[in-house]
């Protein structure tokens, strides 16, 4: 029996418990909070087991993974968030004989507040939400990348070192007073190619420096999302009043991290997995 048909065995032996326990969290999704379904439970986890095949198969120790909890096509955007997966060694009970895992290492806003933490989650919990599309996109960075941002992901200090609780969805990349969960992505792989990077603004630094460019939403635009955004945190106060003003919102997307990444020679092309 393979990892992810026992995984849905047991899910779907507790499915009402979880469905009662699980903790309200955002990150690229909505904040309703509805019981987990069974076709969603058992779609999350067939789209899981596709993208652990797919992702074995590619060879890569690390990759940048995203997945489309929220419909952002108004604004030009396919993906609404980002998680750093990485091969970890299989604990007591995951072995499936392959002798590792695949965990994703990310940040979540806690729903109805202004804070989010940074979980540490297997694949099927990754994709285990109502997402708007059941497809999954990564990128592949280069072997020197990947090589660096692993040895940081198995560093449970190294990996916590830049996360700033305090959260905003739209937060300003060049600021220090919110860090929303893309920001945290990439300026935790800016501490890992550089060993200078201490703090979030040597991050933020090295990653001007290698011209990484944020999505810039027209603000009459943003407000027309509506509910969907209302029951996200968002602030406009971190942002330079000049831009804010002329209704320019620069923020970290999934869209432009992979843009970025591959114009700068870090990763390769996009691939895209559907359910």
């Amino acid at each position: 029996m393979s990892h992810f048909a026992k995984l849905w065995r047991a899910a779907l032996g507790a499915l009402c418990l979880t469905a009662a326990l699980l903790a309200p969290a955002h990150a690229g999704r909505s904040c309703e909070h509805r019981p987990l379904q069974v076709w969603t439970l058992e779609r999350s986890l067939v789209l899981a087991e596709r993208t652990m095949n797919a992702l074995d198969a590619s060879g890569a120790q690390v990759v940048l993974l995203a997945r489309a909890g929220q419909d952002l096509t108004k604004y030009g955007l396919r993906w609404s968030h980002l998680g750093l997966a990485y091969k970890a060694p299989a604990r007591a009970g995951e072995d499936d004989g392959r002798g590792y895992v695949w965990r994703v290492l990310h940040k979540l806003n806690h729903c109805g507040t202004q804070e989010a933490a940074l979980y540490r989650q297997g694949l099927g919990d990754f994709f285990l939400d109502d997402l708007w599309r059941l497809e999954a996109a990564w990128v592949v960075p280069t072997r020197e990348v990947q090589l660096k941002l692993h040895a940081l992901l198995l560093d449970e200090r190294k990996a916590k070192a830049l996360h700033h609780a305090p959260y905003n969805l739209v937060s300003y990349p060049w600021s220090r007073k919110y860090q929303q969960s893309n920001q945290w992505a990439i300026e935790t792989l800016a501490a890992a190619m550089e060993p200078s990077v201490y703090s979030r603004e040597r991050a933020q630094e090295w990653l001007r420096f290698q011209s990484y460019e944020p999505t810039v939403l027209r603000l009459g635009a943003f407000t027309r999302l509506g509910a969907r955004v209302s029951a996200a945190n968002v602030a406009f106060d971190d942002h330079p009043g000049e831009k804010r003003y002329s209704d320019r919102i620069e923020t970290v997307t999934v869209d432009s991290v992979f843009a970025w990444l591959q114009r700068a020679g870090l990763a390769g092309a996009p691939v895209t997995l559907r359910y």
